[in-house]
Protein backbone atom coordinates (compact mmCIF):
# COMPACT_ATOMS: atom_id res chain seq x y z
CA UNK A 1 0.00 0.00 0.00
CA UNK A 2 0.75 3.75 -0.20
CA UNK A 3 -0.24 7.02 1.26
CA UNK A 4 -1.57 9.74 -0.77
CA UNK A 5 -3.76 12.70 -1.04
CA UNK A 6 -6.62 12.05 -2.35
CA UNK A 7 -10.52 13.36 -2.97
CA UNK A 8 -11.98 9.84 -1.87
CA UNK A 9 -15.57 10.91 -3.42
CA UNK A 10 -17.22 13.60 -5.22
CA UNK A 11 -17.77 16.74 -2.57
CA UNK A 12 -15.05 15.45 0.12
CA UNK A 13 -11.79 17.15 1.07
CA UNK A 14 -8.52 16.46 0.16
CA UNK A 15 -7.44 13.85 2.93
CA UNK A 16 -4.20 11.51 2.94
CA UNK A 17 -5.03 8.20 2.88
CA UNK A 18 -3.91 4.37 2.22
CA UNK A 19 -4.10 3.41 -1.82
CA UNK A 20 -2.93 0.22 -3.46
CA UNK A 21 0.63 0.71 -4.94
CA UNK A 22 1.05 0.34 -8.28
CA UNK A 23 3.50 -2.53 -9.98
CA UNK A 24 5.08 -1.10 -13.17
CA UNK A 25 3.95 -2.39 -16.35
CA UNK A 26 6.29 -2.35 -19.77
CA UNK A 27 7.31 1.06 -20.36
CA UNK A 28 7.02 1.86 -17.00
CA UNK A 29 8.63 3.27 -13.28
CA UNK A 30 7.58 3.47 -9.53
CA UNK A 31 9.21 6.30 -7.54
CA UNK A 32 9.47 6.55 -4.26
CA UNK A 33 8.88 10.32 -4.08
CA UNK A 34 10.17 12.43 -1.98
CA UNK A 35 8.86 16.04 -3.42
CA UNK A 36 5.68 17.21 -5.28
CA UNK A 37 3.93 20.28 -6.22
CA UNK A 38 0.60 21.72 -6.34
CA UNK A 39 -0.54 23.53 -9.17
CA UNK A 40 -3.30 24.74 -10.57
CA UNK A 41 -5.43 21.35 -11.62
CA UNK A 42 -5.08 20.40 -7.95
CA UNK A 43 -7.00 23.31 -6.93
CA UNK A 44 -9.29 23.09 -9.56
CA UNK A 45 -10.19 19.54 -8.92
CA UNK A 46 -10.08 19.98 -4.84
CA UNK A 47 -12.38 22.71 -5.12
CA UNK A 48 -14.55 20.80 -7.30
CA UNK A 49 -14.84 22.65 -10.56
CA UNK A 50 -13.48 19.50 -12.84
CA UNK A 51 -15.67 16.79 -12.08
CA UNK A 52 -18.39 17.26 -15.22
CA UNK A 53 -15.27 18.38 -17.35
CA UNK A 54 -12.74 15.64 -17.15
CA UNK A 55 -12.90 11.78 -16.77
CA UNK A 56 -11.81 10.36 -13.17
CA UNK A 57 -11.95 7.55 -11.17
CA UNK A 58 -12.44 7.97 -7.44
CA UNK A 59 -10.12 7.93 -5.48
CA UNK A 60 -8.20 10.88 -7.26
CA UNK A 61 -4.81 11.59 -6.11
CA UNK A 62 -3.69 14.75 -6.41
CA UNK A 63 -0.50 16.20 -7.85
CA UNK A 64 1.00 16.29 -11.24
CA UNK A 65 4.99 16.62 -11.08
CA UNK A 66 7.44 15.22 -8.57
CA UNK A 67 10.68 14.24 -7.74
CA UNK A 68 12.18 10.77 -6.03
CA UNK A 69 14.22 7.25 -6.34
CA UNK A 70 13.28 4.72 -8.80
CA UNK A 71 12.34 1.38 -6.77
CA UNK A 72 10.98 -0.80 -9.34
CA UNK A 73 11.18 -0.36 -13.22
CA UNK A 74 9.19 -2.23 -15.96
CA UNK A 75 9.94 -4.10 -18.96
CA UNK A 76 11.83 -1.88 -21.88
CA UNK A 77 12.64 1.01 -19.38
CA UNK A 78 16.20 2.20 -20.29
CA UNK A 79 16.61 6.04 -19.94
CA UNK A 80 16.32 5.45 -16.01
CA UNK A 81 17.04 2.39 -13.88
CA UNK A 82 16.49 1.35 -10.15
CA UNK A 83 18.41 3.93 -7.52
CA UNK A 84 17.76 7.08 -10.17
CA UNK A 85 16.70 10.08 -8.62
CA UNK A 86 14.88 11.54 -11.04
CA UNK A 87 11.83 14.06 -11.59
CA UNK A 88 8.73 13.34 -13.61
CA UNK A 89 5.40 14.56 -14.66
CA UNK A 90 1.99 13.03 -14.74
CA UNK A 91 -0.06 13.50 -18.23
CA UNK A 92 -2.95 13.16 -19.43
CA UNK A 93 -6.46 15.00 -18.91
CA UNK A 94 -7.69 12.07 -16.46
CA UNK A 95 -7.82 12.50 -13.28
CA UNK A 96 -6.71 9.53 -10.95
CA UNK A 97 -3.38 9.03 -10.33
CA UNK A 98 -1.68 11.55 -8.68
CA UNK A 99 1.99 12.36 -7.52
CA UNK A 100 1.02 13.32 -4.20
CA UNK A 101 1.68 10.39 -2.27
CA UNK A 102 5.06 8.05 -1.20
CA UNK A 103 4.92 6.21 -4.00
CA UNK A 104 3.67 6.79 -7.66
CA UNK A 105 4.02 4.70 -10.93
CA UNK A 106 4.39 6.51 -14.48
CA UNK A 107 5.51 6.03 -17.88
CA UNK A 108 9.32 6.05 -18.05
CA UNK A 109 9.33 8.71 -20.46
CA UNK A 110 8.21 11.32 -18.52
CA UNK A 111 10.79 10.43 -16.26
CA UNK A 112 14.27 12.34 -16.34
CA UNK A 113 17.60 11.56 -14.09
CA UNK A 114 17.90 14.99 -11.61
CA UNK A 115 21.70 16.64 -11.46
CA UNK A 116 23.55 16.27 -8.57
CA UNK A 117 23.39 20.23 -8.30
CA UNK A 118 19.38 20.33 -7.87
CA UNK A 119 17.91 19.34 -4.37
CA UNK A 120 14.00 17.09 -4.73
CA UNK A 121 12.25 20.07 -3.76
CA UNK A 122 13.41 22.26 -7.00
CA UNK A 123 13.42 19.52 -9.15
CA UNK A 124 9.05 18.49 -8.10
CA UNK A 125 8.74 22.09 -7.98
CA UNK A 126 10.31 22.59 -12.14
CA UNK A 127 8.49 20.02 -13.84
CA UNK A 128 4.54 21.37 -15.07
CA UNK A 129 5.01 24.65 -14.77
CA UNK A 130 8.93 24.59 -16.52
CA UNK A 131 7.42 22.44 -19.50
CA UNK A 132 4.38 24.53 -19.62
CA UNK A 133 6.34 27.74 -20.15
CA UNK A 134 8.76 26.44 -22.35
CA UNK A 135 5.23 25.41 -25.12
CA UNK A 136 4.65 28.96 -24.62
CA UNK A 137 7.67 30.24 -25.52
CA UNK A 138 8.51 28.11 -28.29
CA UNK A 139 5.28 29.18 -29.61
CA UNK A 140 5.88 32.51 -29.74
CA UNK A 141 9.39 32.70 -31.07
CA UNK A 142 10.77 35.55 -29.38
CA UNK A 143 13.78 37.65 -31.17
CA UNK A 144 15.71 40.28 -29.28
CA UNK A 145 13.65 42.50 -31.17
CA UNK A 146 10.32 41.56 -29.25
CA UNK A 147 8.64 43.31 -26.40
CA UNK A 148 6.11 40.48 -24.37
CA UNK A 149 4.26 40.82 -21.50
CA UNK A 150 4.43 37.82 -19.28
CA UNK A 151 1.00 38.21 -17.49
CA UNK A 152 0.91 36.22 -14.43
CA UNK A 153 5.15 36.64 -13.71
CA UNK A 154 4.44 35.73 -10.28
CA UNK A 155 3.11 32.31 -10.50
CA UNK A 156 5.00 29.22 -10.97
CA UNK A 157 4.21 29.21 -15.05
CA UNK A 158 5.09 33.04 -15.34
CA UNK A 159 8.52 33.12 -13.33
CA UNK A 160 9.66 30.55 -15.38
CA UNK A 161 8.73 32.06 -18.51
CA UNK A 162 10.04 35.59 -17.21
CA UNK A 163 13.35 34.38 -17.41
CA UNK A 164 13.07 32.15 -20.54
CA UNK A 165 12.04 35.11 -22.23
CA UNK A 166 14.41 37.31 -21.14
CA UNK A 167 17.31 34.75 -22.38
CA UNK A 168 16.25 35.24 -25.72
CA UNK A 169 17.29 38.92 -25.56
CA UNK A 170 13.38 40.36 -25.54
CA UNK A 171 12.66 43.39 -23.41
CA UNK A 172 10.24 41.62 -20.85
CA UNK A 173 7.34 43.02 -19.12
CA UNK A 174 6.11 41.39 -16.44
CA UNK A 175 2.73 41.62 -14.32
CA UNK A 176 2.63 42.23 -10.51
CA UNK A 177 0.58 43.03 -7.05
CA UNK A 178 1.98 46.02 -5.78
CA UNK A 179 4.91 44.45 -3.54
CA UNK A 180 6.48 41.94 -5.91
CA UNK A 181 8.12 43.86 -8.69
CA UNK A 182 11.25 42.69 -6.88
CA UNK A 183 10.85 39.57 -7.10
CA UNK A 184 9.80 39.77 -10.85
CA UNK A 185 13.01 41.94 -11.92
CA UNK A 186 14.82 39.29 -9.80
CA UNK A 187 13.67 37.06 -12.60
CA UNK A 188 14.87 38.71 -15.44
CA UNK A 189 12.00 41.22 -16.30
CA UNK A 190 12.96 44.75 -17.67
CA UNK A 191 9.64 46.27 -16.58
CA UNK A 192 7.06 45.20 -13.76
CA UNK A 193 3.45 46.58 -13.84
CA UNK A 194 0.74 46.40 -11.62
CA UNK A 195 -1.95 44.38 -13.35
CA UNK A 196 -4.65 45.31 -10.48
CA UNK A 197 -4.94 48.78 -11.89
CA UNK A 198 -5.09 49.92 -15.67
CA UNK A 199 -3.18 47.40 -17.57
CA UNK A 200 -2.89 49.27 -20.59
CA UNK A 201 -2.02 52.17 -19.64
CA UNK A 202 0.67 50.64 -17.27
CA UNK A 203 2.17 48.91 -19.96
CA UNK A 204 2.10 52.03 -22.63
CA UNK A 205 3.89 53.81 -19.89
CA UNK A 206 6.70 51.51 -19.76
CA UNK A 207 6.39 50.37 -23.52
CA UNK A 208 5.30 53.31 -25.73
CA UNK A 209 6.46 51.50 -28.81
CA UNK A 210 3.65 48.62 -28.11
CA UNK A 211 4.25 45.29 -27.38
CA UNK A 212 4.60 42.48 -29.91
CA UNK A 213 3.76 39.44 -27.69
CA UNK A 214 1.95 38.27 -24.83
CA UNK A 215 2.68 34.92 -22.45
CA UNK A 216 -0.75 34.87 -21.19
CA UNK A 217 -0.10 32.09 -17.91
CA UNK A 218 -2.96 34.52 -16.05
CA UNK A 219 -5.89 37.23 -16.59
CA UNK A 220 -8.75 38.16 -18.62
CA UNK A 221 -7.68 37.09 -22.08
CA UNK A 222 -9.14 40.20 -23.66
CA UNK A 223 -7.38 42.64 -21.40
CA UNK A 224 -4.11 41.49 -21.94
CA UNK A 225 -4.45 40.98 -25.83
CA UNK A 226 -5.99 44.79 -25.39
CA UNK A 227 -1.81 45.71 -25.05
CA UNK A 228 -0.81 44.06 -28.19
CA UNK A 229 0.45 45.78 -31.42
CA UNK A 230 -2.21 44.65 -34.36
CA UNK A 231 -0.40 41.45 -35.45
CA UNK A 232 1.01 40.42 -32.34
CA UNK A 233 1.27 36.89 -30.90
CA UNK A 234 -0.41 35.65 -27.39
CA UNK A 235 0.65 32.47 -26.34
CA UNK A 236 -1.63 30.72 -23.85
CA UNK A 237 -1.54 28.39 -21.33
CA UNK A 238 -4.85 28.87 -20.22
CA UNK A 239 -6.89 27.93 -23.55
CA UNK A 240 -7.80 30.98 -24.80
CA UNK A 241 -9.39 31.64 -27.69
CA UNK A 242 -9.16 34.57 -30.61
CA UNK A 243 -13.01 34.77 -29.50
CA UNK A 244 -12.23 35.06 -26.07
CA UNK A 245 -9.08 37.66 -26.99
CA UNK A 246 -11.79 39.79 -28.71
CA UNK A 247 -9.18 41.07 -31.78
CA UNK A 248 -9.18 39.77 -35.07
CA UNK A 249 -5.74 41.21 -35.61
CA UNK A 250 -3.44 39.08 -33.50
CA UNK A 251 -2.25 35.80 -33.92
CA UNK A 252 -3.62 33.37 -30.36
CA UNK A 253 -1.58 30.71 -30.38
CA UNK A 254 -2.29 27.45 -28.45
CA UNK A 255 0.51 25.48 -26.03
CA UNK A 256 1.15 22.37 -24.82
CA UNK A 257 3.51 20.98 -22.49
CA UNK A 258 5.59 18.40 -23.95
CA UNK A 259 6.55 16.04 -21.08
CA UNK A 260 9.35 13.91 -22.18
CA UNK A 261 12.57 13.14 -20.81
CA UNK A 262 14.74 15.18 -23.36
CA UNK A 263 12.33 18.72 -22.01
CA UNK A 264 12.49 17.55 -18.69
CA UNK A 265 16.48 16.86 -19.01
CA UNK A 266 17.15 20.32 -20.54
CA UNK A 267 15.32 22.34 -17.48
CA UNK A 268 16.53 20.41 -15.20
CA UNK A 269 20.52 21.03 -16.55
CA UNK A 270 19.24 24.66 -16.78
CA UNK A 271 18.56 24.86 -13.38
CA UNK A 272 21.84 22.84 -12.09
CA UNK A 273 24.07 25.42 -14.13
CA UNK A 274 22.16 28.22 -12.58
CA UNK A 275 20.60 29.85 -15.75
CA UNK A 276 17.27 29.09 -14.41
CA UNK A 277 15.11 29.73 -11.20
CA UNK A 278 13.03 27.46 -9.86
CA UNK A 279 10.80 30.23 -7.78
CA UNK A 280 10.37 28.04 -4.08
CA UNK A 281 7.73 30.25 -2.27
CA UNK A 282 7.15 27.64 0.63
CA UNK A 283 7.26 24.12 1.42
CA UNK A 284 5.23 21.78 3.19
CA UNK A 285 5.57 18.12 4.96
CA UNK A 286 3.39 15.57 3.43
CA UNK A 287 0.77 15.83 6.43
CA UNK A 288 0.40 19.30 5.65
CA UNK A 289 -0.03 18.63 2.18
CA UNK A 290 -3.98 19.01 2.68
CA UNK A 291 -3.18 22.95 3.53
CA UNK A 292 -0.88 23.30 0.46
CA UNK A 293 -3.94 22.67 -1.90
CA UNK A 294 -5.99 24.82 -0.18
CA UNK A 295 -3.37 28.12 -0.06
CA UNK A 296 -2.95 27.53 -3.40
CA UNK A 297 -5.16 30.18 -4.45
CA UNK A 298 -4.12 32.63 -1.95
CA UNK A 299 -0.14 32.60 -2.29
CA UNK A 300 1.33 34.89 -4.75
CA UNK A 301 4.50 34.27 -5.83
CA UNK A 302 6.44 30.81 -7.19
CA UNK A 303 5.71 27.45 -5.97
CA UNK A 304 4.23 25.65 -3.43
CA UNK A 305 6.13 22.27 -2.77
CA UNK A 306 5.03 18.90 -0.42
CA UNK A 307 7.98 17.45 1.37
CA UNK A 308 7.08 13.91 0.76
CA UNK A 309 9.72 12.01 2.77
Amino acid sequence: MARALVIAERDEKPAIQEVPAQIPEAGQVRVAVEAASVNGIDAATAAGYLWDLMPHTFPVTLGRDFAGHVEAVGDGVTNVQVGDRVAGVITGMTLGKGAIADSVTVDAGTTAVIPEAVSSAQAAGLGLVGLTATALLDALKLTADDTVLVSGATGGVGAVAVQLAAATGAKVIGTARPGAAEFVRGLGAHEVVDYTADLGAAVQAVAPDGVTAVVHAAGDPATVAGVLLPGGRLASALGATPEQAGRDDVIVLPAMADATSEQLTKLLEATANGSLQVPLFHTYTFDEAHQAVSDFGSHKLGKLVIIIR
